[in-house]
């Protein structure tokens, strides 16, 4: 499986909105800043998430972008089908859009990608975009940087 990177931004926007704590909207220019995302990219990101039911969008000079739901109820997998498709690592083993196989009969391989395809989503399912950000505030903590002379 490989994200594009309109799904990366996608995911590194909702990071950055989980990660913001106050109750005023987070400024398009201030997600792209902080998550190294071209402005204007992440404008269209960001309106195709607002029509997904992910973000929320208030207009004007204090306007900007919440999330939708609590970052704890926000699964990693939802945002990365609903940017880009299934995620299976190989089209005969796709759930929602399955392709018949090139190789009628016995594959070997079916079952394998069939279990590879299962791995990969019980982390994206499993994953909020909360755990994301508890796991980056625990990785902060954990560094101590060595000043001996």
């Amino acid at each position: 499986m490989s994200v594009s990177a309109k799904c990366y931004y996608a995911l590194r926007a909702m990071y950055a909105l989980s990660e913001h704590k106050e109750l005023t909207p987070l400024k398009a220019s201030e997600i792209a800043a902080q998550q190294h995302i071209p402005i204007k990219f992440l404008e269209a990101i960001l309106s195709q998430l607002k029509g997904g039911g992910f973000v929320l969008s208030k207009r004007g000079a204090e306007g900007g972008y919440l999330l939708a739901r609590a970052a704890d109820q926000v699964k990693v997998g939802e945002v990365i089908r609903f940017i880009d498709g299934p995620i299976a690592p190989v089209d005969c083993v796709s759930q929602s859009r399955p392709k018949e196989c090139e190789y009628p009969g016995h594959c070997p391989f079916f079952c394998f990608w069939g279990r590879v395809r299962n791995a990969m989503a019980a982390v994206i399912d499993n994953t909020t975009f909360a755990d994301l950000v508890k796991e980056q505030a625990a990785a902060r903590t954990k560094y101590v940087a060595d000043w001996t002379i």
